[in-house]
């Protein structure tokens, strides 16, 4: 039984090692200079700390504070419009009958089969005719529109496990269907719209491609689009200034994870086990 107990913690230790590596490498290689960095050792033989204050004002005319700005902004109204607009739609698939409802919850769902690059154009063609391209509107405004199918499903599962019970109460004390979504359902469905919120962050503020298309102003850059910077074909690449910032990048989600791992892990458990 023991020597099954450590073989099975000595498997998890390894696999965890090979998880975190990548992490560990890029911490190592933040305080190198650029000719230690294609060195195997893992850990720096003197500690450049210097490169996170080149990395925050490498960027000709801005700080890196100022693409940390426009992360967040995108990033927390993205995290607005994708819980209100997720929620709002899942307590209507959930909680309310209407004409081809299950018509319209299968092709909601058949949208999580359609990669992003089959409705790129499309949406690039829409935002450009709204001239919103060179802003941070097609970034944001989607999410208001509960565009994420998958977020949706998330929730409606998790409502589904709530007594309609409760939904029969509010209405005998005379609360209205308005009331019965905001001031009972969706405030039981808190693990799922933190969730919700998780992931929506970490997509949002990971999200390249998007930020790579519709931003063209380097004053409108994200911190991915500003990273991206350091790569200059015309001069040499600073590479321990770049993964500095890029290990300031990854921060704020790990911060984030950190805060909200309880109600995350409860969420996801929870609308697995309902249905």
């Amino acid at each position: 039984m023991t020597y099954k107990l450590v073989s099975r913690y000595a498997v998890l230790i390894a696999g965890s090692f090979l998880m975190i590596y990548p992490i560990m490498w890029l911490l190592g290689s933040s305080l190198k200079t650029n000719e230690e960095i294609p060195k195997s050792n893992l850990i720096p033989s003197v500690l450049h700390w210097e490169n996170f204050a080149e990395g925050w004002t490498a960027i000709s005319g801005f700080s890196f504070g100022h693409f940390f700005y426009n992360s967040f902004f995108v990033a927390c109204l993205s995290v607005i419009g994708t819980v209100l607009s997720s929620a709002v739609v899942a307590f209507g698939f959930a909680r309310l009958n209407f004409p081809l409802k299950n018509l319209w919850f299968g092709i909601l769902m058949l949208t999580l089969m359609l990669p992003t690059q089959v409705t790129l154009v499309p949406q690039y063609v829409l935002f450009k005719s709204f001239d919103w391209v060179g802003t941070t509107l097609p970034l944001i405004v989607p999410h208001f529109l509960a565009v994420s199918p998958f977020f949706v499903f998330l929730i409606i599962q998790f409502i589904r496990g709530i007594p309609k019970d409760l939904d029969e109460s509010a209405k005998i004390d005379g609360c209205s269907m308005l009331g019965i979504a905001f001031r009972i359902v969706l405030p039981l469905c808190v693990p799922a719209l933190i969730t919700t919120a998780l992931f929506s962050f970490i997509w949002t503020w990971d999200d390249f491609l998007g930020q790579l298309i519709y931003l063209t102003d380097t004053a409108k850059y994200t911190v991915p689009l500003a990273l991206r910077l350091f790569l200059d074909n015309s001069s040499a690449v600073t590479w321990g200034p770049m993964y500095a910032m890029s290990v300031l990048s990854i921060v704020p989600s790990f911060l984030l994870f950190l805060v909200s791992q309880k109600y995350f892990v409860e969420g996801i458990a929870t609308t697995g086990i309902k249905g």
